[in-house]
């Protein structure tokens, strides 16, 4: 008979990719907690998938939900997994610990766009490990546990952090340029840059078409001979840059609160939008790219392409072409996001919790502006 005592871990995940991570780590996450934390316990881990509630703070009520589920679930210890960013102040935090209240929360965007699922597995480890380690007595420490020259590994630079205000709550923050990049690529990866193109139909259209009129047209032809690699490449690099600023501008993407403190909070969040529009325009080039390349293949004839150049023409000359067509087609299809929706727009480039955050931002602006009246 196992005489071993029972520790049982809720994990409770938002919806989209908290689910995705926590789903994948379920079942092995009993035997690596009794590898890692302790082989004295026996662990089960249940994991619930449900869109965690925010309060008017736009913070997630951790002591609320952990006395709500461990006594309605029987669960000793709780770990929220969110794409939720979170900060300490001006600090952005990879994971919250309150020991008091026996819950812990665990933002993803911190761990990064890569290796997001081993990230996750061992952080959990350490807020469970904190989790325990206090409410056994024990000293313990999320930044001076056992394991921590693998977590450095696999997180950016962390310290603990504790709160202001004497409570039992520390957090895991991130720390330097590496973590801030870190944290930036995980907020662009929970807004999936690749979702941009579908969105964008009126601005595919006029790129596709300016591109299309460029292949057949002789004085491109003649003007992307003349380039040089070098200018097509900054070229292409502009016209990026062009269509994500107008895209930004135009459908007033930019957040700019009143308050000081929020404006530094803003400038993350701003750097984001405009990353994650670029890559979005990027893959939308890229598209453009291979179709105006197929086109060209299939519509000029090298003979003819040749006589008109006044040259003997080889793949070189059919890629400057599209290379040159593509890039002034990008530019177009700026203009032609004109036609998009801006609700369609914001929908395209910002995950759920980003969505939220803006549109209760934009509440409390409108409440201001009624109280200023």
């Amino acid at each position: 008979m196992d005489e071993r005592h029972q520790v049982v871990v809720g994990v409770l995940a938002d919806e989209g990719l908290p689910e995705q991570v926590v789903t994948s780590l379920a079942d092995e996450l009993p035997e690596v907690l009794a590898a890692q934390v302790g082989g004295q316990a026996r662990w089960r881990v249940e994991h619930v998938v449900d869109q965690l509630p925010l309060d008017d703070d736009g913070e997630i009520p951790m002591r609320e939900l952990s006395r709500r589920h461990r006594r309605d679930r029987g669960w000793d210890l709780l770990v929220l997994v969110t794409d939720l960013p979170r900060r300490s102040g001006t600090s952005p935090v990879a994971a919250g610990v309150d020991v008091d209240h026996g819950v812990a929360v665990i933002s993803l965007p911190a761990l990064g766009a890569v290796l997001v699922r081993r990230r996750a597995r061992a952080l959990l480890v350490r807020v469970v490990r904190h989790l325990l380690s206090r409410r056994s007595g024990a000293e313990g420490d999320p930044g001076d546990q056992g394991g921590v020259t693998r977590l450095s590994e696999a997180l950016a630079p962390t310290k603990p952090l504790s709160d202001d205000d004497g409570s039992a709550q520390t957090h895991v923050a991130l720390v330097g340029l590496r973590g801030r990049l870190r944290l930036l690529a995980g907020m662009v990866r929970d807004n999936r840059p690749g979702r941009l193109v579908p969105h964008l139909a009126g601005a595919t259209a006029a790129a596709a078409g300016t591109a299309a009129y460029g292949v057949i047209t002789s004085s491109f032809w003649k003007l992307a001979d003349a380039l040089s690699p070098l200018r097509l490449a900054v070229i292409s690099v502009v016209a990026i840059l062009v269509m994500t600023a107008w895209l930004v501008v135009y459908n007033r993407l930019r957040d700019r609160p009143r308050d000081a403190a929020e404006r530094r909070k803003a400038v993350l969040y701003n750097i984001s939008t405009a990353t994650t529009l670029a890559i979005g325009v990027a893959c939308m080039y890229a598209i453009l790219f291979v179709l105006s390349l197929l086109g060209a293949a299939v519509l000029i004839n090298s003979d003819y392409f040749a006589q008109t150049l006044g040259h003997p023409v080889g793949a070189g000359s059919y890629l400057n072409l599209v290379w040159l067509c593509t890039s002034v087609g990008i530019v177009a299809g700026a203009l032609g996001s004109s036609l998009e929706d801006e609700e369609t727009i914001r929908n395209a480039t910002y995950g759920r919790r980003e969505r939220e955050r803006q549109e209760r931002n934009r509440r409390e602006r409108g409440h201001r502006e009624s109280a200023d009246r």
